[in-house]
């Protein structure tokens, strides 16, 4: 069905929609910003991702036929046929045609926290270029069509339209790939050591040093098996073992703090109070209801190093003199 999609709009081409709708009274974790099909030939189509504003989004370009350029931190790619390139903004990328090229191509743009979080663990695993299976492709294009469609009226339905675009990345990408036993025990022994030492420094360094691999092989393979970075993994850890602890008698919220990493007790509060959408008091006095509360952390950017940071350094949860990663 895919590839008919794409030959019904390679007629119609170029064509595009932005996609706004009414908002709810509830944020929805996954949203489609835009989505189109186009063939570019000149240097006019020229983007960087760090001049579109802060707002965060992302862009899925799928390369039909010919190709594009692309610069990621400090690495150039050419996007060729059967290419798949993720971005996400603001971030440091620039994607371009030269003049007398040739680039074909279709997209599909997201937002949401729960689309970015997944499509940053994405990237953290695989780089921006994806080699999705035709499978995929074929469920991309169908996404594509939806969303070009005027059946998306309202915004339950293009959500759950954009929520299939990022599980179709999520199987590709981390669904079929199983990773070799040995390193697969390596990565649980690296969770075990996280969860014995969650009062201390959590640098990725040492992480990388406990699985017995190089920080760039580990940071890959830690996100591929647990579908997120190591040090988002490990904020979460963290959060997680303050929601028992504060269901405890007798520990204050200072307490709970340094037994779970945060040297400062009032940033402890308002990392908490970011995911939880209450104080660590406020949590504490609803009790053992608030664990059902989802986590609602904003989007993951990247470092130069291409690791996933929050915009709340991951520095600033580590002891005092253990804050250098």
């Amino acid at each position: 069905m895919g590839n008919s999609v794409l030959s019904e709009l390679k007629g119609k081409a170029p064509i595009g929609r932005l996609i706004s709708l009414p908002r709810g009274h509830q944020d929805l974790h996954a949203m489609p910003v835009s989505a189109g099909y186009e063939i570019r030939t000149d240097s006019s189509y020229d983007w960087d991702g760090r001049r579109r504003g802060q707002s965060p989004f992302s862009v899925i370009q799928y390369t039909i036929a010919g190709h594009g350029n692309l610069r990621f931190d400090n690495r150039e790619f050419r996007l060729k046929p059967g290419d798949t390139m993720l971005t996400c903004v603001p971030s440091n990328h620039r994607y371009w045609v030269e003049d007398g090229g040739y680039w074909e191509f279709f997209w599909i743009s997201l937002n949401g926290e729960e689309a970015m979080r997944i499509q940053q663990a994405v990237l953290a695993t695989s780089g921006p270029v994806l080699k999705l299976s035709q499978t995929t492709i074929d469920g991309l294009a169908t996404c594509l069509g939806e969303l070009l469609s005027p059946r998306v009226e309202t915004p339950a339905r293009a959500s759950i339209i954009a929520y299939e675009t990022i599980m179709l990345l999520y199987d590709d990408v981390f669904g079929a790939r199983a990773i070799p036993a040995v390193e697969h025990r390596a990565m649980k022994r690296v969770v075990r050591y996280i969860d014995s030492n969650l009062s201390s420094a959590l640098p990725v360094d040492v992480l990388a040093e406990v699985s017995g691999l190089s920080r760039a092989h580990f940071s890959r393979l830690f996100a591929k098996a647990e579908g997120m970075p190591p040090a988002e993994f490990v904020l979460l850890r963290r959060l997680r073992q303050a929601t028992r602890l504060l269901s405890s008698a007798g520990l204050s919220v200072k307490e709970v703090a340094g037994l779970t990493g945060f040297a400062d007790p009032n940033y402890f509060a308002k990392v908490f109070r970011r995911y939880f959408r209450v104080s660590p008091t406020e949590f504490r006095n609803i009790g053992l209801a608030a664990a059902i509360m989802p986590f609602s952390g904003e989007p993951m950017v990247h470092d130069e190093t291409g690791l996933e940071i929050t915009d709340i350094a991951e520095t600033e949860l580590l002891p005092p003199g253990d804050a250098s990663d």
